[in-house]
């Protein structure tokens, strides 16, 4: 199984990567397949049946809507987020969702968006769609969001293959240990290894080009973050905190005003809280390598660009590369759903690849980039997705500023080593499998534990 670097950072919208980009996806994937077999002028009746986590806090995570926004045509990295509720709005009162963007169906909410408490086999992550027409059935078919946008349908998921692209690449490696081999017998960096492998898909100049749309995207998000203030949409009454924190420390960095030690570490919160705040508002990000945890890679970035000197173009593109290669051994070994093994697979994935996409812009070795991604994720074990009312708010937001900073930390323990560790990076991937197998389907995003069902009015 190949995977590029923009598999696992892709421009879609909040808040979820396995909840909202990942049914608009499949659901538009559905269209699709309804115009291949040249039936879609022919349907008269969509039902939704979405299972599991899906159920469980798809409502709170805007999973009911997506999957009718990728009905209506429309594509995670493309849709304009202010459009949804205007759209979701007019299809409840007319009972009509217009499929395709442009065929009138009967739609009634309550009878054809069905949630189901039971898990398929696959994945928790589950949602059925069927198409039928006057004569009958004219397409069913079930996908699975995997985690971090990605999408498996049936066949799919019945071959056991997760993704069908079989692209040879000349450094392919499913372990640390093929990586670190690799570097050390072709006397590469993690990032030169990882540009190599992207070559196979485009070239350098898109290479480069596409990296740089991500991180103006991120950058995007962070600057909207600052910028909105009020309530986040859900029910929990959480306040955003951005906008005010953005104002305190441009207060620091006025003259003769004394600033906190810590306003580094300050700013750091402050870009992590920016981009969650904006994915829970259902605003425009980029997953990272998920939603529920976009906040922390743009953070250390943001980090480094905004307290190192000479930063160049290069080191964007050199973090997201190394930050892609820990990624892609976290997918590979473990899993980056939050609904198969919590949050350790999304934050403790996503911290590890920040980790190591800092190491490398401040020259780590393979070896040290390796440490750094295994202290990330190490310190980020058992961690369980309970979020409360089924949002990704709390403890989401905080947890990414958490995790943004201990990425930091984790580089630069690293940095001040040889390169060895103890546990292996390897050893701790198949340790968050492992847990995340054996942790109970209340604490992986279902909202039936843990803070989900303790939250408490103080």
């Amino acid at each position: 199984m190949a995977i590029s670097v923009f598999d696992l950072f892709k421009i879609g919208i909040g808040p979820s990567s396995s909840h909202t980009v990942g049914p608009m996806r499949a659901a538009a994937l559905f269209v699709q397949a309804l115009k291949e077999r040249q039936v879609l002028e022919s349907v008269q009746r969509i039902e939704v049946q979405l299972f599991g986590s899906l159920s469980a806090t798809g409502i709170g995570h805007g999973s009911d809507n997506a999957v009718i926004m990728g009905l209506m045509g429309e594509w995670p990295d493309a849709i304009d987020p202010s459009l949804i509720g205007g759209h979701i709005q007019q299809l409840r009162a007319t009972d009509t969702l217009w499929l395709d963007g442009r065929l009138p169906v009967p739609f009634i909410w309550s009878r054809d968006m069905q949630l189901v408490d039971e898990n398929l086999p696959f994945h928790p992550n589950a949602m059925t769609l069927i198409a039928e027409g006057e004569g009958g059935l004219l397409h069913r078919d079930t996908y699975y969001s995997v985690g971090g946008g990605f999408v498996v349908d049936q066949a799919q998921a019945n071959s056991g293959v997760a993704d069908l692209d079989r692209s040879e690449l000349p450094y392919d490696f499913s372990s640390a240990v093929q990586l670190l081999g690799l570097c050390q017998q072709h006397n590469l960096r993690v990032a030169e290894l990882m540009m190599a492998n992207e070559k196979v898909w485009r070239s350098e100049e898109e290479i480069r080009s596409g990296l740089m749309t991500l991180w103006r995207a991120m950058q995007a998000c962070v600057e909207q973050g600052l910028k909105h203030e009020g309530i986040l949409p859900g029910g929990l009454n959480v306040r955003r905190r951005a906008a005010k924190l953005h104002r305190s420390l441009q207060e620091l960095n006025k003259p003769n005003v004394i600033g906190s030690t810590l306003s580094a570490m300050e700013w750091v919160n402050l870009f992590a809280l920016a981009v969650n705040e904006e994915n829970a508002a259902g605003g425009r990000m980029v997953t990272a390598p998920t939603n529920g945890a976009a906040g922390i890679i743009p953070a250390v970035l943001h980090y480094f660009m905004k307290f190192s000197e000479d930063v160049t173009e290069a080191n964007v593109v050199d973090f997201f590369l190394s930050a892609a290669a820990i990624g892609i051994l976290c997918k590979k070994n473990a899993s980056i759903s939050g609904a198969e093994v919590g949050c350790q697979g999304e934050v403790g994935s996503a911290c590890a690849m920040a980790a190591a996409g800092l190491s490398e812009i401040l020259g780590a070795t393979p070896e040290q980039l390796c440490n750094a991604a295994e202290i990330g994720l190490e310190h980020n074990l058992g961690l369980t997705c309970d979020p409360v009312g089924g949002l990704v708010q709390v403890p989401c937001i905080e947890r990414n500023a958490i995790a943004a900073v201990k990425a930091i930390n984790a580089a630069q323990m690293a940095l001040r080593g040889d390169g060895q560790h103890f546990i292996s990076l390897d050893r701790v991937i198949r340790t968050m499998r492992d847990t995340g197998a054996d942790m109970h389907d209340k604490y992986k995003e279902t909202s039936r534990g843990g803070l989900a069902v303790s939250a408490v009015e103080c």
